[in-house]
C-alpha cells in the first residue's frame, strides 16, 4: 500500500505522518464519516510477509482491545486494507517526553507526577497480565493538559503467552532494557519498573545512567555495571528520589520494587500525588506543578524521608477566579449602545441613502446617453444598408455560379491544413525531452563493482556477530533479537543483490543492494564499527 498525504484509504483520510518505527508507520487520519481524528498504524508493505513480525502486530492489537485506562492510548478498530493489517488508535496531541527533555530540564514535582501517572497505567496492565517491555520516555506523550498516555504495545506480551521471542534473543531499547531482557531470559512486571526506573534517572538527571560507546557495552553495562547515584549528577535531588531511583534498577528483580504501586507509593513520600482520575477529562486543570497534595497515610512505611516533606515542594496553587465571580460581588454588565451610537447609525444610513440615489442618477444619464447615441447612429444604419438593397438582384445568378467546378468552392479551407501542419510539425520537441521522474540509467559493471563491496563487508560482519555470539553465550546471554533479524535480512538482500546482477536485472540489483547496505550500516553500528 502507499500512502500520500491527502489520499483516502477507506474511510480515512490521511492527513500526515506521524512517525515510522521497526514494524510499520503511523498517520495522523481523520474518518470522512464521523470526521473524528484518530491515529492509523500500518504494518510496513515490505515487511508483510515476515511472519513474526505480523505476529507481532496482531498481538498488538489483540493486547491494546483488553485494556481501557485513561493512560493508555486506547485502540479504537482493526481492520484489513489491501491484504494488510491495520490498527486504528486514538490520537494523543501533544509531545513525547524525550521530546520534553529536549526543551530543558523537568522539575522534580512534573517528574514525579509524569511518572507516577506511567506506573498507574502499568499497574493497570500488569493485573491483566500484560508486559509491555518497552517503556521509555519516547513511549510516553505528554499531552497540553498534563496528561501521560502510555503508547507502543508492539512487543508487549500477555502473561499467558511466552513464545513471542526464542529462547536467547532480547528486544526492547537497548539503553532501558532491564538485565533480565539484555540476557534473554524470561521478564515479569519488574522488568517494566526497571525500565521506568531508568526513564525516572533520565528525567531526574537529564541523561541515562550507562552511556558507552557501542550497543555491545551498553549491554553489558546493564548486566555488570553499578550505576552512578543520580544525586552525584544533581546534587540538589531530594535523597529519597535518589534511593527510589537505585531501588527500581536494582541488577536483581527480587531486589527491585514488587510492583508498579509500591513504586508508586514511594514517589508519593517525595511529591505526593493525586489519585488518577477514572477519565482525562478529569485533568482539565493544569495550571499546578502536582494536580493537589494527599496526607500521607498513617500506615504509609516506605522509606524515610526526613529531609523532603510536602512543604519543601514548590507547589502553584490555581489562581482565584475574578472578583466579579465572587459572592457577594456586583456583576458588571455592559451598558446598552448609547445614543451617540444611535446617532453613528443613523448618519451611516443617510450616507447608503445618498449613495443609492447617486447611483440611480448615473445610471438614469447613461440610459439618456445611450438612447441619444442610438438615435443618431440610426441614419447611417440606413445609409449603410440601403446600397445593399439591389443585393438581391445581384444575387440572382447565384445559381450559375453553382454550376462552375467544385474545386473553387473548397478555395478557403487549404488555409487550414498549413496550420494543422504545423502544429504537429512543433509537436515532437516536448517529446523529445527526457522525463524527470525517469530513473536514471544503471550502470552495471559500477553495480556489480558495489555489491562485490557490499559483499565483503557483509562477510566481515558476519564474522563479527558470529564471535559475539559465542562471547554473550559463554557470558550467560544471547545476541539482540533485533540484530539477529537484521543479520539475516542482509544476508538474504546480498543474495538477492547477487542473483539479480548475474540475470542482469539492474533495477532489482540497486533496490537489493540499497537494503542490504541500510542492514551493514546497522549492523557495523551495532559493532562499534
Amino acid at each position: 500500500m502507499t500512502e500520500a498525504i491527502n489520499k483516502r484509504i477507506g474511510d480515512y483520510e490521511i492527513l500526515n505522518e506521524l512517525g515510522a518505527g521497526g514494524m510499520g508507520k503511523v498517520y495522523k487520519v481523520r474518518n470522512v464519516i464521523s470526521d473524528r481524528i484518530e491515529a492509523m498504524k500500518i504494518l510496513l508493505p515490505d515487511l508483510a510477509g515476515r511472519q513474526e513480525l505480523a505476529a507481532r502486530f496482531q498481538r498488538e492489537i489483540k493486547v491494546l482491545a483488553a485494556l481501557d485506562h485513561p493512560n493508555i492510548a486506547a485502540l479504537r478498530t482493526a481492520l484489513t486494507l489491501d491484504n494488510q493489517f491495520v490498527m486504528i488508535i486514538e490520537y494523543v496531541e501533544g509531545t513525547t517526553l524525550t521530546q520534553r527533555m529536549q526543551q530543558g530540564p523537568i522539575p522534580v514535582a512534573d517528574a514525579v507526577n509524569y511518572i507516577s501517572q506511567v506506573l498507574d497505567a502499568l499497574g493497570y496492565a500488569h493485573q491483566h497480565h500484560v508486559i509491555h517491555r518497552d517503556i521509555k520516555p519516547a513511549n510516553m506523550m505528554l499531552t497540553p493538559q498534563g496528561i501521560v498516555k502510555l503508547m507502543d504495545f508492539g512487543i508487549a506480551r500477555s502473561g499467558d503467552e511466552s513464545t513471542l521471542t526464542m529462547t536467547g534473543t532480547t528486544l526492547g531499547s537497548l539503553g532501558y532494557m532491564s538485565p533480565e531482557q539484555v540476557k534473554g531470559e524470561p521478564t515479569d512486571a519488574r522488568s517494566d519498573l526497571y525500565s521506568v526506573g531508568i526513564s525516572l534517572y533520565e528525567m531526574a538527571t537529564g541523561r541515562r545512567p550507562f552511556r558507552e560507546s557501542s550497543d555491545y557495552s551498553i549491554m553489558a553495562a546493564q548486566v555488570n555495571q553499578p550505576p552512578t547515584p543520580p544525586i552525584e549528577i544533581k546534587p540538589g535531588l531530594p535523597p529519597a528520589l535518589n534511593e527510589i531511583i537505585l531501588l527500581a534498577i536494582a541488577k536483581d528483580p527480587a531486589a527491585r520494587f514488587q510492583s508498579a504501586e509500591a513504586f508508586r507509593n514511594a514517589l508519593s513520600r517525595v511529591v505526593p500525588v493525586a489519585p488518577q482520575p477514572s477519565n482525562a477529562a478529569a485533568h482539565a486543570d493544569t495550571d499546578r506543578t502536582v494536580t493537589s497534595i494527599n496526607p500521607l497515610p498513617p500506615t504509609a512505611t516506605m522509606l524515610p524521608v526526613q529531609t523532603v516533606t510536602a512543604s519543601t515542594i514548590s507547589v502553584r496553587q490555581p489562581q482565584p477566579p475574578p472578583a466579579a465571580s465572587q459572592p457577594g460581588m456586583a456583576t458588571t454588565v455592559a451598558p446598552p449602545p448609547s445614543a451617540s451610537h444611535r446617532g453613528l447609525y443613523m448618519a451611516v444610513g443617510a450616507l447608503l441613502l445618498l449613495m443609492v440615489l447617486a447611483a440611480a442618477g448615473m445610471y438614469s444619464r447613461n440610459a439618456d446617453a445611450r438612447r441619444e447615441a442610438s438615435h443618431a447612429s440610426a441614419p447611417t444604419t440606413q445609409d449603410a444598408a440601403s446600397p445593399a438593397a439591389p443585393a438581391p438582384q445581384t444575387a440572382a445568378p447565384a445559381p450559375d455560379t453553382s454550376t462552375q467546378p467544385a474545386a473553387e468552392t473548397p478555395a478557403p479551407p487549404p488555409a487550414t491544413p498549413p496550420v494543422k501542419v504545423k502544429a504537429h510539425a512543433a509537436t515532437p520537441p516536448p517529446q523529445a525531452v527526457p522525463d524527470p521522474n525517469a530513473p536514471p540509467p544503471i550502470d552495471l559493471d559500477a553495480l556489480e563493482h558495489e555489491i562485490d563491496q557490499i559483499s565483503a563487508r557483509a562477510g566481515s560482519v558476519n564474522s563479527g556477530l558470529d564471535g559475539l555470539r559465542a562471547q554473550q553465550a559463554r557470558d550467560g546471554y544471547g545476541l539482540r533479537g533485533d540484530i539477529a533479524q537484521r543479520q539475516e535480512s542482509m544476508k538474504l538482500n546480498v543474495q538477492k543483490a547477487q542473483d539479480a546482477i548475474t540475470h542482469g536485472d539492474g533495477v532489482r540489483a540497486k533496490r537489493y543492494t540499497d537494503l542490504a547496505n541500510a542492514d551493514i550500516e546497522a549492523l557495523e553500528k551495532f559493532l562499534g564499527r
